[in-house]
């Protein structure tokens, strides 16, 4: 489309609210208050063809290419799109609807389309590719360097060599994907929305939590349903039941909606789907002349060969089954003696291993949520950012938000008073809202255009409970909520110029290192004394159980490293085949192949891992978690090396060095420009009282 009849096409959609610019302080912000579902089809139409008609501005510019008129261009071209994008994606993981299904099904393969078109473009990629290897790129500074060298490989990687026959046939397949991941990721969460236990007399209750049982209550009222309470089909839900409800029935009802969402056989099975996800995944590899999807999956992050991935994997593996066994031991002799006439199941581990914990380490998790409410962590979260890396928050109530669950705060440099970003939070489970925990960058922090400030989310599934009373979390959730804010913080503090290399635009297998980091927290003496306060007697946690806690702090560790890591092997192997797979012949296979303990599932069973199938994010990458935590756990000892968490010199030197630094620099010299050291493993194997081998 040529400018002309896009500058009319742009007229008849002038009073579209998602056209606009974001107007007010900090550089604009989203205007929820005027965007509606009908706006987003039109506004997306035009800021493509806007954004279609810059690229090819760039690729016909008679001028020999630089790297202002070529690099930068592209750094600034599609600025409507990506205002668009932020506010759909909002939509899409926040407010989902049958009406916005409907837009977003349409509109997902459009937007892949732009991707195919960017790197298909042949004049570009010329550009690029003679800027890339000019004696004038060595003139660039390292971060122009970085970035030059980030879109090349982006578009060799993506295919720009291709033939033309083949660039269709990949543009074809990323399209497909486009629609399936789409479908994939409405399936899951109509199965999430729409499946619940039901909680119908008083005994169905035992065992439970005060502040549990009366979230359930009010999710059957939220529901409209004829029962006494209602549990509802999340992890921040169904994990708490499985850990305190003393009916095994109901335990097993549970796990058991958990465990098959997508795979029920009814409308929104998500097996078709996937399978047709990894044949398009194998096509695609094998065009762009990789032997199967993992290897060209790895062939832009850390570890770079699947085989790596798989040694570290069986490296962490033994260890933590045999700790399993042990812990598996010590519940079943609980059963045992309580005359129960079973072995444990799936659905008993976390019932039982509460038991344990409480008769090996006199710790019960019930005691300690007592203390960990969500407003005092948050507020411990601030105070731990101001003391390692001098942020400042500020809560503001004039910013719109999409929902009335969500809040903003200004964070700024709390020595200077000056603004570096905002966060927003939306902490609980609603309908349309999709499961789990992530971090969102809404605006990438840059400087070519001045100083723009990063816009970013924390968006959990906490339940709400009644509004009279604090919000009281789990240990593991709260370790959430600080991974999660790792993440924040990765994108608040970056100080770069170029958007593409802002933030948490780092290889995936690096990126997860400093929110896992960030978790290390949490667990400080100096945290929960000060934010671990009782709910009803504001009085801190005793001494006594900072000190069990801290004992018990690997208590566990075996089921969560074979929770985590049997997903991990699972999502490698479904990329490393390009046969065409049965998901239960082929989940079972695996699994047997590791000796997976029959009393844990995987974290994520193949029909419901939206980390592998409602995008390419974390596709032959959920290692990345694995991989991350050999790097956090040897960072940490940095700080325990020195004089503990909130040594400054440390905490300045992982700001200068990581959290302000993007993609700026090749990832493994960014950490070893931390650390002084590539990363050591045995940190790991440390951390999770794991033997280690000499």
């Amino acid at each position: 489309m040529n400018k002309e009849k896009l500058a009319a096409v742009g007229d008849s959609n002038a009073e579209n609210p998602l056209l606009k610019e974001w107007s007010g302080p900090y550089g604009g912000v989203p205007d929820f208050t005027k965007y509606k579902i009908s706006d987003f089809k039109p506004a997306i139409e035009f800021a493509i063809q806007e954004k279609l008609t810059e690229l090819d501005t760039i690729a016909n510019n008679p001028e020999e290419p630089t790297f202002e008129n070529t690099i930068t261009a592209l750094e600034l071209s599609g600025e409507k799109l990506d205002r668009i994008h932020a506010v759909y994606g909002i939509y899409r993981s926040n407010l989902s609807t049958p009406e916005f299904n409907a837009v977003d099904t349409e509109m997902s393969p459009k937007l892949a389309e732009i991707s195919d078109k960017l790197y298909q473009n042949e004049k570009l990629f010329s550009r690029i590719e003679t800027l890339y290897k000019s004696d004038e790129s060595k003139k660039l500074t390292k971060e122009q360097q970085r970035l030059l060298w980030v879109y090349y490989s982006d578009f060799v990687r993506e295919g720009a060599e291709l033939n033309a026959d083949d660039k269709k046939k990949v543009a074809r397949i990323n399209q497909e994907l486009a629609g399936l991941f789409t479908l994939f990721s409405q399936k899951l969460l109509a199965e999430e929305n729409g499946q619940f236990l039901e909680l119908k007399t008083e005994a169905d209750f035992d065992g439970l939590p005060d502040e549990f049982k009366n979230a359930a209550i009010a999710e059957a009222k939220e529901r409209n349903l004829d029962v006494l309470g209602c549990i509802g089909n999340t992890r921040s839900s169904i994990e708490p039941f499985l850990t305190f409800s003393d009916q095994r029935n109901l335990r097993e009802k549970a796990f058991d909606i958990f465990v098959k969402r997508g795979d029920n056989k009814n409308e929104n099975d998500t097996n078709e789907t996937l399978v047709s996800i990894l044949k398009l995944r194998a096509e695609k590899a094998k065009i762009l002349g990789f032997t199967n999807f993992a290897e060209w999956s790895l062939s832009n992050k850390m570890a770079k060969d699947p085989q790596k991935t798989l040694d570290l994997m069986h490296s962490v593996w033994k260890p933590a089954v045999d700790k399993v066994k042990n812990d598996v031991l010590a519940m079943q002799e609980m059963v045992d003696a309580a005359g129960g006439n079973f072995k444990i199941q799936p659905w008993d581990y976390r019932y039982y291993a509460e038991k344990v914990r409480k008769a090996k380490y006199d710790l019960d998790q019930n005691e300690i949520k007592q203390y960990l409410q969500l407003e005092n962590l948050r507020e411990g979260m601030f105070w731990t950012a101001g003391e390692l890396f001098d942020l400042g928050f500020k809560q503001l109530f004039d910013v719109p938000v999409y929902h009335p669950d969500v809040r903003v705060w200004e964070v700024n440099n709390k020595l200077t008073g000056e603004p570096i970003g905002l966060w927003y939070f939306d902490p609980y489970a609603r309908v349309g809202k999709r499961s789990g925990a992530w971090m969102n960058s809404h605006r990438d922090q840059q400087k070519i255009k001045g100083k723009v400030l990063p816009i970013v989310s924390n968006n959990c599934n906490f339940i709400k409970g009644n509004s009279d009373e604090p919000v009281l979390i789990s240990w593991e959730d709260a370790t959430t909520l600080f991974h999660e804010f790792g993440h924040a913080l990765h994108g608040l503090c970056s100080n770069v110029t170029y958007p593409s290399l802002s933030g948490t635009s780092v290889a995936r297998d690096y990126v997860e290192f400093p929110s896992q980091l960030l978790e290390h927290w949490l667990a400080t003496p100096e945290v929960l004394n000060k934010f671990a306060l009782h709910y009803k007697t504001n009085e801190p946690l005793s001494q006594s159980l900072v000190e069990r806690i801290a004992l018990a702090a690997n208590f566990n560790e075996g089921f969560a490293t074979v929770e985590t890591i049997s997903s991990s092997f699972v999502d490698m192997k479904l990329h490393l085949t390009t046969e065409t797979i049965d998901p239960h012949e082929f989940e079972k296979k695996v699994l047997s192949e590791i000796n997976m303990p029959s009393e844990i599932v995987m974290r994520h069973r193949i029909t419901q891992f939206a980390h592998i199938f409602s995008s390419d994010g974390y596709a032959a990458g959920y290692y990345s978690y694995l991989w991350a935590d050999v790097i956090n756990a040897d960072a940490y000892e940095a700080f325990l090396e020195a004089s503990g968490p909130f040594d400054k010199n440390i905490s300045e030197r992982l700001y200068k060095t990581v959290l302000s630094v993007g993609n700026t620099i090749d990832n493994e010299e960014m950490y070893e420009n931390f650390r002084g050291h590539a990363p050591n493993s045995d940190a790991l194997m440390r951390a999770r009282n794991f033997p280690v081998e000499s």
